[in-house]
């Protein structure tokens, strides 16, 4: 007797009714040895076994096929009876009742659906059974049914699974690469701007300075492209994007010249600042500046040109509520759903910028900090954007310790 790892035994031993349809066949027939086997032209192993005869197979078991009946019952598709091995003309020239010394005998074939044979269900014992005509024999065929289904509904469901978790590092490796090809794209975007802003500060021929400041704006986009994704990475990686939370006196301050920096950039959009004293909290100023930037930005290119953009930021019932409004085609309801989702983009008619990273990185930026993003809009009321952080969570950080 043989011990193998076979990986058929894993499928059956997932399959929960399998010991039970091995007791069952067992109380009925009367026979202390029961398994279901894998029955190639070469071997036969146990895939489940009930034995209290002390038979002493256990899963894994091999034997050679020729020495067993169920290798004449591959070679048949036959289900095969036995009540006394001595006395039957099937038995009298084969060497299998007198090598595992059993008398009574019961196999049934088990098929694949598209038809090939499996292996069996069986099961004997060295005292002699009235099995011949009764009825344990269409009860064993269908069990041999049932456990087809069973066999091939686990197959399927492992290959899902092994499919996904392939899935799984083949989504991981993709966003590591990302990260990895956005850290390394960084230093030379930094060496272009940081060249094209000396360009035209000291370049005096208008043609050339306007090339290098088309340089530079070309620079900045492809850097922030590149900080999207990073943040994006970052986030679909499971680490989050990263704080530095500290005081931040100068907030509003901060939040107005993001202002300010959009509206030179668009000087045909009016923005209206309403900021309250914020001097007393604490979060990463240059993470909600971001958020603020990326919903001004999705403000200046959904909203309506004729109409302002008003930014607020104001503390109300123990919340940092900081938000973004601005007039125009209200969203639909099926599409606030996706809007915090990465790639998404609101439907327009005009050619889309960016990679429609933004309000997915300032949901990202909100959950760092504890808080989460909110969105209303409708026709009469326009639409809103809003940050909600609680004050105890951005006021009482998990500061450092103090370097001695």
């Amino acid at each position: 007797m043989k011990t193998s790892i076979f990986p058929d035994s894993a499928t059956i031993s997932r399959i929960q009714v399998v010991p039970a349809i091995l007791q069952v066949i067992s109380e009925t027939t009367g026979l202390r040895f029961a398994a279901i086997a894998r029955v190639t032209e070469t071997r036969w192993t146990a895939l489940a076994v009930l034995d209290t005869l002390g038979f002493g197979m256990k899963v894994g078991d091999e034997l050679d096929a020729h020495s067993t009946l169920c290798g004449e019952i591959r070679r048949t598709h036959q289900t095969l009876v036995i009540d006394k091995a001595s006395e039957d003309a099937t038995c009298l020239t084969h060497p299998a009742p007198r090598t595992y010394g059993f008398e009574s005998y019961i196999a049934v074939p088990v098929f694949r659906s598209e038809g090939s044979f499996f292996g069996t269900i069986c099961a004997f014992d060295p005292l002699p059974r009235s099995l011949k005509g009764s009825a344990i024999q269409p009860m064993m065929e269908a069990f041999a049914r049932l456990l087809t289904i069973q066999i091939e509904s686990e197959e399927s469901a492992q290959r899902t699974e092994i499919a996904l978790e392939k899935e799984r590092e083949i989504a991981a490796l993709r966003e590591k690469f990302i990260a990895v090809l956005g850290h390394d794209l960084r230093n030379p975007l930094f060496a272009i701007t940081a060249g094209a802003e000396l360009l035209v500060k000291r370049l005096s021929d208008e043609r050339s300075r306007n090339i290098a400041g088309h340089i530079l704006t070309s620079g900045r986009r492809a850097t922030q492209l590149v900080r999207d994704v990073l943040d994006f990475a970052r986030g679909r990686l499971g680490d989050g994007i990263p704080l530095s939370i500290l005081p931040c006196p100068d907030l509003g301050e901060a939040l107005q010249h993001v202002a300010s920096e959009l509206h030179r950039v668009h000087p045909q959009r009016q923005i209206r600042l309403n900021i309250a004293d914020l001097s007393s909290i604490y979060c990463d100023r240059e993470r909600i500046c971001q958020l603020l930037s990326n919903l001004i930005a999705n403000a200046v290119q959904h909203g309506d040109e004729s109409s302002p953009i008003t930014v607020s930021a104001t503390m109300e019932d123990n919340l940092f509520i900081l938000g973004v409004h601005n007039f125009g085609p209200p969203i639909a309801p099926d599409v606030v759903t996706q809007l915090f989702e990465p790639f998404s983009q609101l439907p327009s008619e005009t050619p889309q910028v960016g990679l429609g990273l933004g309000l997915y990185i300032a949901k990202q930026i909100a959950l760092a900090h504890g808080g989460h993003m909110e969105v209303r809009s409708s026709a009469e009321a326009g639409t809103l954007f809003s940050l909600y952080l609680p004050v105890d969570r951005v006021e009482s950080p998990a500061l450092p310790p103090a370097n001695p």
